[in-house]
């Protein structure tokens, strides 16, 4: 009779084991994950922080060479025909990217969703009785 006792309580023990065991493992995959991710975003917001600084650095350098020729030309901006065709021009090609991507985003959301309808009606039909 105590064998049996024994070999209740080990059994019943081992039972209740596993899942604290998967849990832990669980928990510990969690902390794991967690860490990375804030390590992940650490590094994203350094190297945008690197990025933008650069950016200023040289954007600040840019507009100084501008308005060193500037002075030195007499001419401080773009004007005129030359600068109205210069703006036509990327307007034009503005205007055709947006054109284009609406396009392909209309097309890819019809085929998304003729493909939904499908899938959905064939599930309908596997679930019939």
């Amino acid at each position: 009779m105590k064998l049996y006792h024994l070999l209740a309580v080990g059994a019943l023990s081992a039972m209740l084991a596993v899942p604290a065991h998967a849990q832990s493992v669980k928990k510990v995959g969690a902390d794991v994950h967690h860490t990375l991710k804030k390590a992940g975003n650490d590094v994203k917001a350094a190297a945008k922080d690197a990025g933008a600084a650069a950016h200023h650095t040289l954007k600040k350098a840019g507009n100084a060479t501008k308005d060193e020729a500037g002075e030195v030309t007499g001419v401080h901006k773009v004007g005129g025909t030359v600068g109205k065709t210069a703006r036509d021009v990327s307007h034009a090609g503005k205007k055709t990217a947006r054109s284009a991507r609406h396009s392909l985003k209309k097309t890819k959301a019809a085929a998304h969703d003729s493909l939904t309808k499908a899938g959905k009606s064939a599930k309908a039909e596997v679930k019939k009785p």
